[in-house]
């Protein structure tokens, strides 16, 4: 009985253990169920979420192509709008540059009408001046740069500032250069050519003394110049300080010496001065020559700079 009893509670105690087994197996099972439907789920919400990632991936592609098309097309609207500036800003700049000519020919137009065109006319003995010619404007001489102060002498209001300052330094140099005649009218030259004619006789007269209309003295540009020394007559003037440093300076300020020695018109005379501007007097004393020397033609194209109070650099080669 007891041996039954033993064997009894053996079997039911291996029993007891593979209950226990199954059931921790079972427990175990229904776990590892339990945890691969958990991982399966949170598989397949990756797998959705993946998915939709996916999707929004490819949206995003579609929309930075449809901003790359897009900026190309902008690339190329602007570039095509930077040609259409460039050829406006082209046209812009040519047509600034024929206003600009333009402009600059009206100028040179103004200029001419508004400057005297007898200014560089070659008068001896060549053309003629009218009687009821007079300059656009006159001035009168400074006192102290005239010898006979009893007298009023006037000049070219636009020459006077030259004539002026050119007298100026000379007498700073202790050249004390005097003018004893400037602007003489028609009628004046006249009275004068006739008393010079009845004095020295008409063949001697006509050596020294224009006739009336072929006188430089008539424009307004020109003077005789003395000094105290001859007692502020011309003769002897050529034998002085004075004359040399015209011959070396005057051109500076824009005057010229109109008959030298063995010119073709009258004597030579050293005391006659004209004016005919800077440009024109530099180039006559770099060259060596004489107003005179060059064709009128020449001698023209320096006539819009004849007042200019500095040296031009295209003078001389403008007016045609």
């Amino acid at each position: 009985m007891n041996k039954f009893l033993s064997q009894l509670g053996k079997k039911i105690k291996r029993n007891w253990i593979l209950l226990l087994v199954l059931l921790i197996l079972l427990c175990g099972i229904g776990y590892g169920g339990f945890r691969f439907s958990k991982l399966n789920n949170q598989k397949i919400a990756l797998e959705e979420k993946v998915k939709g990632l996916e999707v929004d991936l490819k949206e995003t592609q579609d929309t930075l192509a449809q901003i790359k098309n897009e900026k190309e097309g902008l690339s190329t609207t602007l570039n095509g709008v930077k040609e259409e500036n460039k050829a406006y800003s082209e046209k812009v700049n040519d047509l600034s540059g024929t206003v600009d000519k333009l402009t600059g020919t009206v100028d040179v137009l103004h200029k001419v009408i508004e400057t005297d065109p007898q200014l560089l006319i070659k008068y001896s003995k060549v053309y003629f001046l009218s009687e009821n010619y007079v300059p656009t404007g006159l001035a009168t001489i400074t006192p102290k740069y005239i010898f006979n102060k009893a007298y009023s002498l006037q000049i070219h209001d636009k020459v006077q500032p030259f004539l002026e300052d050119m007298l100026k330094d000379a007498n700073a140099d202790k050249m004390p250069l005097l003018v004893a005649s400037g602007y003489r009218s028609f009628q004046v030259q006249s009275q004068i050519k006739s008393r010079y004619a009845v004095i020295y006789g008409a063949g001697t007269a006509n050596s020294f003394s224009a006739d009336q209309g072929y006188s430089e003295h008539q424009l307004g540009t020109t003077v005789d110049l003395t000094i105290p020394s001859i007692g502020g007559g011309l003769t002897g003037f050529e034998t002085t300080q004075s004359y040399q440093w015209l011959l070396k300076n005057a051109y500076k300020y824009g005057f010229i010496l109109s008959y030298p020695p063995n010119n073709a018109y009258y004597i030579y005379e050293p005391w006659h001065w004209r004016f005919v501007g800077l440009d024109l007097a530099l180039r006559l004393h770099d060259e060596g020559k004489h107003f005179y020397d060059l064709d009128q033609r020449d001698i023209n194209h320096y006539l819009l700079y004849i007042f200019n109070t500095k040296l031009t650099p295209d003078a001389g080669t403008t007016v045609q």
